[in-house]
């Protein structure tokens, strides 16, 4: 078994999980994350912005903080027509954000790639453009156990239950 967003309902949950995510993420050992703001834009039209996140990173050097505008999509398949209407450059601008991340629930159809890796070689301001598809948002959550009980509570059962069986094999050893 592995983790399956068909166990989130609704598109607010992605974005929770998402948000919860990133508040996450200073407790993982592979990074150099000091402290980390999560603000989630809440109901109505985003504008192309569902959360945002600022992290102080220290790089042993100086401590420098860096800003993600995050767009989640709930969708089954998303296509370059659900970004049609979002001005990403501008919208890095208006937060004062290193870059923009947009997390797809499952997969992402060449033109939305095409777009990011436009995005990338054109870019003259110094922007980030990432995309991370559901497979890629799974391969992160997974190393975050603590958010699979709320939000993959099937999976969480799973491997509770992994966890207890091999417990009692190496018990018996």
């Amino acid at each position: 078994m592995k983790i399956d967003f068909s166990e989130i309902d609704h598109w607010a949950e992605f974005e929770d999980l998402a948000a919860a995510y990133f508040r996450e993420c200073i407790n993982l050992d592979d990074n150099q994350i000091v402290s980390v703001k999560v603000e989630s834009s809440g109901e109505g039209p985003d504008g192309g912005r569902d959360i945002l996140v600022t992290s102080l990173v220290d790089d042993s050097i100086v401590t420098f903080e860096r800003k993600w505008v995050i767009q989640c999509k709930f969708y089954d398949t998303l296509y370059k027509s659900n970004l049609d209407k979002i001005n990403i450059p501008t919208l890095i601008r208006e937060y004062d954000a290193s870059g923009y991340l947009l997390i797809a629930k499952n997969s992402v159809q060449a033109g939305v790639t095409q777009t990011f890796e436009n995005l990338r070689n054109n870019c003259r301001d110094g922007y980030q453009y990432e995309v991370w598809n559901g497979n890629h948002f799974i391969n992160k959550l997974i190393f975050v156990g603590n958010l699979h009980q709320q939000f993959f509570p099937k999976y969480y059962v799973y491997t509770k239950e992994m966890e207890a069986k091999m417990t009692q094999i190496k018990a018996k050893q």
